[in-house]
């Protein structure tokens, strides 16, 4: 590699990092992404929709408590007409009357008898065509508690839809961290990588100057250009993760243009102890909330079941609206009680109520497990946050000694007092502290994101960046 090539592949890294750094992207604070994402991502429409489905749902069951009613409307075609025939009791009559004392009955009478014997004795009650329209109502008197605990039990998966969501909002505010100040990292690591090949680049010019004037050995200047190389591949490696990330926190704000991450990362000197999230987590989890909610869904279960062994009582009505061929003898309106109360059913509700008394068991263990989880889990993130913490003052002193140890290093090669190996072993041991200090930001910002999350205060992250005891880790 001359010296024609090496300028023109440091002037392209330069024109490259400049593109990945954001020339064409716009700055975004995390409180505009923030808004951004709660305004725009899918996820949280979708949660959104299953709360408002949980509230029609409710009003459906309210319904249950309102009076049932309907429109029926039937042709019936029956095989012959309804008739009533009393024929057969005229011979049995005309012996009556023909055996009554004769003048007993005034002639009129007679004469009237007579008329009515010789008519047809037989009567069509109902036409076989007929149909009929009419309104009924019913009207739920007593259930045992099946329509109490349906309303409740609605009541309820409101509460449950409304968790799930809260739990839907805590986790994309983590992924929002993990993914914007996951690019704010990447971002900063090309340039780490963008300074390296620059470093390697300038090392490799000063070794073919110094190979030319015989100080160094062959052997120098092409361990310069291998080491050259090397931190080209690695520095296009860090724009691809880059292009990566940047195309992740776009998914999560839900639009198509690309932006930059204008708020730095930061670690706090200073941070509540670990009891004071575990009580945050138990006045707050959305998890903790729905397993309770889960548990008074059970109780209500269980009653409903409970009321399957109760009467049912309601008050019905029915009136008719439009009749065709139906005989006058049917009452146009009727109204009435029924009880119903099943006394044995192979014993499905026997069993039925059995299960739901193991379900409330079963969530009471559940509700158990998941406090202890929660509990666990901040233990474990809070831990791990304060190891972030601890490990800054130790990567900064490190980082010191380091880019001094460069310094040192480099001015010994030009005067051929070091091998080329140390100038290359220096300045990546200076990248991979840089990358280090970097990183432990990263984490200590993600792992107090997720234990926000975990105390369902996920909210409150953009918060702590703005403390007066947080550290801003710009980048050097």
């Amino acid at each position: 590699m001359d010296m024609k090539n090496s300028i023109v592949l440091l002037t392209a890294a330069l024109c490259t990092a400049i593109s990945v750094g954001g020339q064409d992207r716009k700055p975004l604070t995390f409180d505009q992404a923030l808004e951004m994402t709660l305004k725009q991502n899918p996820e949280l429409k979708a949660a959104a929709y299953e709360e408002e489905a949980a509230r029609k749902e409710r009003k459906a069951a309210y319904g249950l408590r309102l009076p049932q009613a309907s429109v029926t409307g039937a042709y019936v075609y029956m095989g012959d007409d309804m008739n009533i025939n009393l024929n057969a009791a005229k011979a049995p009559v005309e012996g009556i009357i023909g055996g009554l004392p004769e003048g007993m009955l005034p002639p009129a009478v007679l004469q009237q008898a007579a008329v009515l014997m010789s008519r047809d004795w037989a009567m069509k009650l109902q036409d076989r065509n007929l149909g009929n329209v009419s309104a009924n109502l019913t009207v739920p008197l007593y259930t045992g508690g099946k329509i109490n605990a349906a309303n409740r039990a609605a009541e309820i998966k409101i509460g449950e839809a409304a968790q799930q969501g809260n739990r839907t909002r805590n986790a994309l505010i983590s992924e929002l961290t993990e993914r914007y100040y996951g690019l704010a990292l990447a971002l900063q690591v090309v340039e780490v990588r963008r300074q390296v090949l620059e470093g390697m680049l300038h090392h490799l010019s000063d070794a073919k100057a110094l190979e030319a004037n015989g100080i160094i050995a062959r052997g120098e200047r092409l361990y310069a250009e291998v080491h050259a190389a090397e931190a080209e591949r690695e520095y296009l490696k860090a724009q691809k993760t880059a292009e990566t990330l940047a195309s992740a926190l776009a998914n999560t704000l839900a639009s198509d243009e690309p932006y930059l991450p204008a708020t730095t990362m930061f670690i706090l000197r200073e941070i509540e102890d670990v009891d004071h999230y575990k009580a945050l987590a138990a006045q707050h989890s959305p998890l903790l909330k729905q397993v309770e909610l889960k548990r008074r869904l059970a109780g209500e279960n269980l009653r409903l079941k409970r009321a399957d062994f109760a009467p049912q009582v309601a008050l019905t009505g029915m009136a008719s609206l439009y009749s065709y061929q139906v005989s006058p003898i049917v009452p146009k309106w009727a109204v009435g009680a029924g009880v119903s109360f099943k006394i044995f059913d192979g014993l499905h509700r026997e069993y039925k109520f059995s299960a739901a008394k193991s379900q409330i068991r079963q969530v009471d263990a559940v509700r158990e497990q998941a406090a202890q989880d929660i509990r666990t889990l901040i233990d474990k993130l809070y831990n791990e946050l304060t190891t972030y913490s601890q490990q800054m003052p130790s990567v900064d002193a490190s980082r010191a000694f380091a880019k001094e140890y460069l310094r040192i290093k480099e001015e010994a090669f030009k005067e051929g007092a070091a091998p080329s190996s140390d100038v290359v072993d220096a300045r990546l041991n200076l990248a991979k502290i840089k990358t280090e200090r970097l990183q432990a930001a990263y984490y200590y910002d993600l792992m107090l994101a997720r234990l926000l999350e975990a105390c369902g205060q996920s909210e409150a992250f953009a918060g702590y960046g703005k403390r007066s005891t947080a550290q801003p880790i710009l980048f050097e």
